[in-house]
């Protein structure tokens, strides 16, 4: 029998090895998850908007602050469903207040997607309103969010 070097022996373990750390992304890319812990969700979603800053400029013309971009009206409909989240628009410049308005906002418009954690609908209504999800100009805003998910 012929003697095997030791790059020979070596070579088919480490391709087990990169396969077997390969494996988890080549799994969610092809399983169509659609779930994520809302952390990982709010996460990606200020990356998308404010490039993880906090103290970020207003954005569409000024009609949007703070980490997550939030529009006036968006804030008001949160309030809406929970008028107790108190502050004044202003404070969505800062970070906990405006995750506090997006859940809110969540919970009004699309509450089961919120329990789930389904970020695809979550993103597209944070980005296109109550019926975001269904509008196709919210799906390179989803691409871009989802490119930020673990």
């Amino acid at each position: 029998m012929p003697r095997m070097n030791l790059r020979s022996q070596i070579a088919p373990f480490a391709f087990a090895v990169v396969l077997l750390l390969l494996l988890p992304f080549v799994v969610n890319a092809q399983s169509g998850r659609t779930t994520w812990p809302r952390r990982e969700i709010l996460d990606a979603i200020r990356f998308v908007e404010s490039s993880n800053l906090d103290n970020v400029q207003d954005g569409d013309g000024g009609r949007a602050i703070g980490p997550y971009q939030i529009h006036e009206v968006y804030w008001d409909d949160a309030r809406k469903r929970e008028p107790g989240i108190g502050g004044s628009y202003q404070d969505c410049r800062q970070r906990a207040y405006a995750e506090r308005v997006i859940a809110a906002y969540m919970r009004r418009h699309v509450e089961s997607a919120w329990a789930e954690g389904n970020a695809e609908i979550i993103a597209r209504t944070h980005n296109g309103g109550p019926r975001g999800a269904q509008n196709p100009a919210t799906r390179d805003y989803w691409r871009r969010v989802r490119a930020r998910l673990p």
